[in-house]
């Protein structure tokens, strides 16, 4: 696997401008599965999980040109029922494609899902949302087989927790549902989801009450073709935010929607961050060692649990005592362990940690277990005294583009020594 060898003692000044959001990109293009026509996606970041989800799509019969940051999706013939197995492993995210497969074919049979290693995230909401929808539903052998039964007129569909996958995946398939009535409550509320609605609805669809617990959809007959541009990441942006911040420094982070980052802007200023906020842009500065804070994540708009790892980091060098409160994914403190290596002083109860401030982290070897968390350390290396080396380092580029760089434009001193999987890895 590939590593990262980071010098630390470094404070980042400049800019960085973030890419399209991969949480909003990946859906939009299983999406892309209920257009007959052409489908060109603007502002699409070139990422592994993006590749992964372009493969699927030729997989199943589409034509998918990825030139820069614009994806263009066509039909190319039949659509296959079946995603191969060694593409669904790789990512969680292309168990969504099984709705919009069946709603045009019928049926579709895909593997149950990959992705990181932060826990079970199981498919029971999605599943029993497409029975409600009129979809049979067998699973074996690893596989899951949905099969269009019947059609109804009205379907509401209660989540147990709002669930953002489910979300995505049962508005995305009851659009091309013509004559169904479909509720989604206690749905998921994430900016991405609301990109998703502006997507179909683009495309021809009836979906409202996107970024509301409530959402409607009016399944429609077919889906024209579009133009559309993927939202900024906010993940990536408050990554960037936090980073400046724990190394002392100023910058401005570009191309982003601040409003998408109220719950961490907020956070952020507590420690004692300076911001200025504009339209498309954010700046910070850091003068002072940071304070602590209390962090509890939750579903949006609370705060991200894929930024929770980074504020760690933050809050590990912070003055006191900080609680960082995990709601969304109980085994998200993988990445613990490596931070005590680091000179943190971390103590997990169960869902809880108690993060207790010191005055510097330490370089040490250490090793990345998923995306966000390798993000983490990646933070702490760059802030930590001496060099760090952080293994197994092939989880983050499958959510930040262009990482080295953008960090190094910042000041970071980041040598990357490739493995075998990232040296196959398409750039």
């Amino acid at each position: 696997m590939g590593k990262f060898v980071v010098q630390g003692d470094t404070v980042l000044e400049g800019e960085v401008k973030i890419s399209g959001a991969k949480n909003a990109a990946l859906p939009i293009m299983a999406a892309s599965i209920l257009c007959d026509e052409e489908v060109v996606l603007e502002n699409v970041p070139r990422l592994q999980d993006v590749f992964v989800m372009k493969d699927i799509l030729l997989s199943i019969g589409f034509n998918v040109i990825f030139d820069k940051n614009t994806l263009i999706v066509s039909r190319a013939k039949d659509i296959s029922c079946e995603v191969p197995y060694e593409l669904v492993r790789k990512m969680r995210a292309s168990f969504n494609v099984l709705g919009p497969i069946a709603a045009r074919a019928g049926k579709a049979r895909v593997a149950l899902p990959g992705g990181c290693s932060i826990g079970v995230r199981p498919v029971d909401f999605h599943l029993e949302g497409l029975k409600k929808l009129g979809f049979s539903i067998k699973v074996e052998h690893g596989f899951v087989e949905a099969t269009f039964e019947k059609r109804v007129e009205h379907a509401t569909i209660t989540l147990p927790f709002p669930s953002v996958g489910a979300t995505e995946h049962l508005m995305t398939t009851a659009s091309l549902l013509e004559g169904t009535h479909t509720i989604i409550e206690n749905a998921a509320m994430e900016p991405e989801i609301v990109d998703l609605q502006n997507f179909l609805n683009a495309m021809g669809g009836n979906v409202k009450g996107a970024g509301t617990s409530r959402i409607e959809v009016e399944g429609v007959k077919k889906m024209n073709s579009v133009r559309y541009r993927i939202i900024p990441d906010r993940i990536e942006a408050g990554t960037y935010l936090i980073a400046i911040a724990a190394s002392g420094g100023m910058g401005a982070v570009k191309n982003v929607i601040p409003s998408h980052l109220a719950n961490p802007l907020g956070k952020l200023e507590q420690i004692g961050a300076d911001l200025r906020i504009y339209k498309d842009t954010i700046e910070i500065s850091m003068e002072k060692r940071p304070k602590s804070v209390d962090i509890t994540t939750n579903p949006y708009p609370g705060f991200p649990t894929d930024l929770q790892p980074q504020m760690m980091v933050l809050l590990s060098i912070a003055n006191g005592v900080s609680v960082i409160t995990e709601n969304v994914f109980k085994t998200r403190f993988l990445h613990v362990d490596e931070l005590k290596r680091m000179g943190a002083d971390i103590e997990v109860s169960g869902n809880v940690a108690i993060v207790r401030g010191v005055k510097k982290l330490s370089g040490a070897p250490v090793e990345g277990t998923d995306l966000r968390a390798t993000a983490a350390l990646l933070i702490a290396g760059i802030i930590a005294e001496g060099s760090t080396e952080i293994s197994n380092v092939e989880h983050i580029f499958r959510g930040y583009e262009n990482v080295v760089e953008k960090f190094e434009n910042l000041g970071a001193r980041i040598e990357y020594v490739p493995g075998e999987t990232e040296k196959n890895r398409e750039n």
